[in-house]
């Protein structure tokens, strides 16, 4: 029961007792006496509603200001009583208020500043709860995670996603940060932290990408290193060409040289190969800008699935046409894209050798174009280090091809991915903004 309350009861109590004392102690000897009685009787009546109006009253103004800062009512003030102390009280309670409100208000300014930058940073962050579930993510993560749907995302432990960079993220230890590079071609740092909240540790992470960075120093560095190799080789290979060109035909005059003759053929041959395969690597640096229009990728994937149709049946690889009903219409360089194309589909067909399909699929939403192939597939260490320059996983391999493929579609906007996934299916997914 409030203070309130209790003082009515008691002073009820205390008239109705003193009322019954005086009737029966005083009206049947002094009347006078009664009134006397009476009298103080209203006298503490009168000193109680003063002592209600500067004690209690305040008190119970004071205890409803304290239920409002329960709710967080701020906006709410308490009137003064005309008491000192109590309106001393008042006047604290109010400012306390009044700071705590604008407190607030800034704290929810910051906290909305604070959403926008975190939506807004090229930087992804993901948020996990105590059970390690996903808590929130922004656009830049959900884009690195290439998970659309933010349903698909939330309430789910990273374990359970279907993405190789969840995958990475998992086992990073907390307040440590790994560098890690993704089978399309991207590169992230990570960092695994935690923040207080209401005592508790949450788990968050940060992922930079770091891809443009690397590419463009990984291209600075074999650009250096192609100009350095053409150079050394083209003219050294100049100058023992034109020497066996003088040579073979010098023996070519003579009896019983052939042998000789066909030695410095052979080479020659090989100078002008060696001149070829630092060419193929100067091609590289040297693509040229895409010319785009905005075209059927249905029209695009046919015309390159009729130029590999004949290498495919020679190795007895069936081509499986997929297609969305609807064409899905992208802007693309024709040329550069069948090229691109042409040789992920040669690719898929050296990796089964012979026997096996070729899945080609496109679909609207998103607009995708994917290539999977029931070849040998590709272990996780692989996967990493495709795109880099100058590996190859064939035998005897420049390491090139994947480099052509990473500029070409990196100068389409496009995103892509190259993983053997649980089903044995190798797939080439290429994502069009």
């Amino acid at each position: 029961m409030r203070i309130k309350g209790l003082f009515w009861i008691l002073t009820a109590l205390l008239l109705s007792v003193l009322a019954i004392i005086t009737y029966h102690a005083f009206y049947t000897e002094s009347v006078s006496l009664f009134f006397l009685v009476e009298g103080l009787v209203l006298l503490t009546v009168l000193y109680l509603s003063v002592f209600y109006r500067r004690i209690i009253k305040p008190l119970h103004i004071i205890g409803n200001g304290m239920e409002l800062l329960k709710e967080q009512d701020f906006s709410s003030r308490l009137s003064r009583v005309g008491q000192k102390e109590a309106d001393r009280i008042v006047d604290i309670f109010n400012k306390m208020m009044e700071q705590l409100k604008n407190e607030r208000l800034h704290l929810r300014e910051q906290n909305h500043f604070l959403d926008l930058l975190i939506n807004a940073s090229p930087m992804g962050v993901i948020m996990l709860n105590l059970d390690k579930e996903v808590l929130s993510v922004n656009p830049a993560a959900r884009k690195m995670l290439g998970i659309s749907s933010l349903p698909d995302i939330v309430g789910k432990r990273l374990s359970e996603l279907d993405s190789s960079l969840a995958a990475e993220l998992e086992p990073i230890p907390l307040y440590d940060s790994q560098t890690v590079r993704l089978n399309d071609a991207n590169i992230y740092k990570c960092t695994h932290s935690s923040f207080v909240d209401r005592g508790f540790h949450h788990s968050f992470y940060l992922v930079e990408m770091l891809t443009q960075e690397v590419f463009k120093a990984e291209k600075k560095a074999y650009e250096k290193v192609i100009r350095m190799i053409a150079h050394e080789v083209n003219n050294t290979t100049a100058g023992i060409t034109s020497t066996l060109d003088t040579l073979e035909a010098t023996f070519s005059e003579m009896q019983d040289t052939e042998d000789i003759c066909e030695v410095l053929r052979v080479s020659i041959e090989r100078c002008y190969s060696m001149s070829h395969f630092i060419t193929n690597f100067a091609d590289v640096v040297r693509i040229p800008e895409p010319q785009v229009k905005a075209q059927p990728l249905n029209t695009v994937v046919f015309s390159c699935k009729r130029f590999m149709e004949t290498v495919c049946l020679n190795r007895n690889i069936r081509i499986v046409m997929e297609l969305d009903p609807v064409s899905p219409i992208v802007n693309l360089d024709n040329s550069l894209f069948e090229q691109v194309l042409v040789n992920i589909i040669k690719n898929a067909s050296e990796s089964i050798d012979h026997d096996g399909e070729i899945y080609i699929r496109t679909s609207h939403n998103p607009v995708c174009l994917e290539i999977a192939d029931t070849g040998k597939g590709i272990d996780k260490e692989t996967e990493a280090k495709l795109f880099s320059p100058f590996f190859s996983t064939k035998r005897g391999g420049q390491g090139i091809g994947l480099i052509f493929f990473r500029q070409v579609l990196q100068k389409h906007n496009c995103s892509f991915s190259l993983r053997t996934y649980a089903d044995g299916l190798t797939r080439f997914r290429i994502l069009f903004e």
